[in-house]
């Protein structure tokens, strides 16, 4: 697998493209730390999705999405505008 940074990357994307075409792989680097990977694409998505489930990158979901839109909003101990403000008052 190849590595690159990613302003290396957005210089020579097409020779990177090409490269995994060719059924390499590339990983992108952000200040030294792994962000990204380039592979090539399937022609079948569930192929992909399965390799991920078992890699344990994604989670397998449990029913309709329809079902979450049906439950009420949750209600929180404080307004989101106060936690996010005094979060930011943190950083000063």
């Amino acid at each position: 697998m190849t590595t690159v940074s990613i302003s290396e990357l957005k210089a020579n994307l097409s020779r990177y493209v090409r490269k995994v075409r060719r059924g390499g792989e590339v990983q992108v680097l952000d200040r030294g730390r792994p962000v990204a990977r380039l592979v090539p694409a399937t022609a079948d998505g569930e192929e992909a999705r399965e390799r991920l489930i078992t890699q344990g990158v994604v989670r397998p979901g449990r029913g309709g999405a329809a079902a979450i839109l049906d439950e009420p909003p949750l209600t929180l101990p404080v307004s989101i505008s106060d936690a996010l403000a005094e979060d930011r008052d943190d950083r000063l």
